[in-house]
Formats: C-alpha cells, structure tokens, sequence
C-alpha cells in the first residue's frame, strides 16, 4: 500500500466566511492563491488548485523559498471582483499572506492589484490583454502581441483565413483583445466582418450564431471563459459550421475538450505557453509529475492549471533574486530573470515572462501541437 500524501497546504477559503485575519507564523510564507471555484471559469479551479499545490510541495520538499516553508491560501477568484479584492485586502493587511498568486480574469485584477498597492507581490498568471503596469504585478501568461498576432498569421499564411467573426464575454479581456485582433488584421488586409460580445455566463448563443453564419466569415475568434466557450462550441458544431469555418481560441484547454464533446471539437484551434501534449522535455518531466503526485484521475491537466503552477516558482525565482519577498525589491531586480521550466525557457522582460507559444489542433479530446508560434 502506497503511503498517504502528506497533509494540504492549503487554507480554503469560501466567499461567505471571513478571512482567517491571523499573521501567519515567522518561519512560514503564506500565499494566496485566486482561483476560480464557481462560475464560468470554475471549469479550471481543480486543475489550477492541484498544480500551485505541486510547486509547493516541491519547494517545501527542497527546503522551503529562502528557508520558510510555504502554505497557500485558497480565495475564489470566482466571486464577484469586489468580494475577491475585499479578501485579499483583508488577508495582506493582517499579514496573513505575503504574496497573491492565481488565475483570474481580468476584471479581478483590475480591482486587486489597486488594493494590495505594493503591500505584497502580485503574481498573475492568465493570458491576459497587455498593458497592466502596476510595479507590484508580475505577469506570467500570455500576450496578444506574443498569442494572437502569430496565429492569425499563421491562419492567413497557412489556411488563406483573413476574414473573421469575433465572439467574446463582454468584460476588459475580450474587448482589448478584439482591438487588437482589428489592428492586426487591418496590417494584413484582413478583416472583422462580424463582432459579438455576450454577458459572461452565457449559454444560449443562437442569435450569436444566426450572425456568424450569415457574415462572409472564414473563421471565429473566440474570446470566451470556460463554460460559455463549452456552450458555444457545442452549439457551432449542432448548426453545422464547423464544415464552412475554423476556430480559434487563446483560451482552450484540455477540460473544455472534454466538456465540449469530441464531436463539437472538429476544426478547432488554440494556442498557449503549455499543453498537456507539450513534446518537450520541460513539458514531459510536468506531466509525469502531476500524474504521479495526484494519480489517473486528477483533474485534467492543462495550460490554466499548469499556469498557477508557473506562478508559484516565478514568485520562488523573484524572491531567490531579490533575496526576500518584498514587491518594490522584485521589482528592481527581476528584469531578465530567466529560468527553465514546463513551457521551455522563459524569461522576465519588463515584469512580463517572455515564453514561447504553440498553435494547436484539437484531435477529438485532445490537442495535437502543430508548431512553435
């Protein structure tokens, strides 16, 4: 018989109680951890949850970040921005946490990060729009100059798509993320033929569809979160376009697959810094680890999760640098901090991790990587 897995880091938090406003002890290093654990984006909480757990088992195996174990705080960066930004500012002013990590939507941060105001660092890890530039926040996900740009080139180049329906959740992300879908396109003669924002949370994309299918659209953009993208899928496979467009998504892992079906996955794309399929040995050593550590029936593995696993060992490589966990001191140090990790070599340019990303084809319920974008 195995042995049992030690004790969880973790100190749940659910959105309907108070915060535990305790400082945490000398030796430890309490991190919050926001992650989506109810709507749209609940999809990616297990997966999310698991991989920031195995960096810090990792760590902690190794001795600990500068000799204090670490612990993680788990907030629901699923709730409302401002509950989520009430927590976090609750738990950095007792002392609770000492740094803030998690994938989140956008519409979160934008409310946090003014909060935790260089209290602590902020590590956040989504693919995200571009543009935050609060000396506090480091970013570890992708941008649209680095994700969005290379793979509407590739379309053009490789699949002669130019002309593009764009569909989004109507919050900060897909909005400026659209732009710069435009401004591309405009550079390549390209074109946004047909453009439609729904409220996050939606389910029924009839009227949405009954507009794409009547543009002169090649493709879809999908700028949509985790349950709407399932939504959305399954219908554009139930009205047959799937046989006259492809899609695109910076934002598809391996649970939407699963949750999508494998019949509403013919003709879909993504990109990403990680996928499961990753044939690189950085992404290979992951994958055997998380399998490992949490067994054949963990939540899926997929870039969302492995992101927070990301965030965790970049606040360990900023703190290593800077030689403490201070958010003004990461910040003075970490410019062209590099280190190897699942996705490949990566790199801090201007708070951002500088990585590279691949285009990937959906084979049923999984993700056939096609090439280094």
């Amino acid at each position: 018989m195995s042995a049992p897995p030690p004790p969880s880091p973790f100190l749940s938090l659910s959105c309907s109680a108070g915060p535990p406003l305790r400082p945490t002890p000398g030796g430890e290093l309490a991190v919050a951890l926001v992650i989506p654990l109810q709507g749209p984006a609940g999809i990616f909480g297990p997966s999310c949850e698991l991989c920031a757990r195995l960096a810090v088992e990792e760590i902690n195996a190794a001795g600990g970040l500068l000799g204090r174990r670490m612990r993680l705080t788990v907030v629901d960066g699923g709730a409302p921005p401002a509950v989520v930004a009430d927590q976090v500012e609750a738990l950095v002013a007792a002392g609770a946490v000492q740094a803030v990590t998690g994938w989140h939507i956008s519409a979160v941060r934008q409310v946090v990060a003014p909060r935790i105001a260089g209290r602590v660092p902020y590590v956040y890890t989504p693919l995200y729009e571009g543009g935050e530039r609060a000396p506090w926040v480091f970013l570890a996900g992708e941008t649209p100059g680095r994700q969005l740009r290379p793979a509407l080139a590739w379309f053009a180049r490789q699949a002669g798509v130019r002309d593009w329906a764009l569909v989004g959740d109507d919050y900060v992300w897909p909005r400026r993320s659209a732009r710069a879908v435009r401004g591309y396109l405009d550079r390549w003669g390209g074109r946004v033929v047909c453009e439609c924002f729904v409220r996050l949370g939606t389910q029924d994309f009839g009227a949405v569809l009954a507009r794409v299918a009547a543009s002169a659209a090649q493709g879809v953009v999908m700028l949509l979160v985790g349950d709407d993208a399932v939504a959305f899928n399954r219908a554009f496979a139930a009205a047959g376009l799937e046989e006259r467009m492809v899609r695109f998504s910076p934002l598809m892992d391996e649970n939407m697959l699963l949750a999508t079906g494998a019949a509403g996955t013919r003709g879909l794309y993504a990109a990403a810094g990680f996928f499961e399929t990753l044939p690189t040995a950085g992404g290979l050593e992951f994958s055997a680890r998380y399998h490992r550590r949490f067994g054949a029936q963990a939540p899926m593995l997929n870039s969302v999760g492995e992101s927070c696993y990301e965030g965790v060992r970049l606040l360990e490589a900023l703190a290593l640098r800077a030689r403490g966990v201070g958010a003004r001191e990461m910040a003075a140090t970490c410019e062209g901090l590099g280190y190897d990790g699942p996705r490949g070599p990566v790199q801090v340019r201007s708070r951002h991790l500088a990585q590279p990303v691949f285009l990937a084809a959906a084979e049923g319920l999984r993700f056939d990587v096609l090439c280094r974008l």
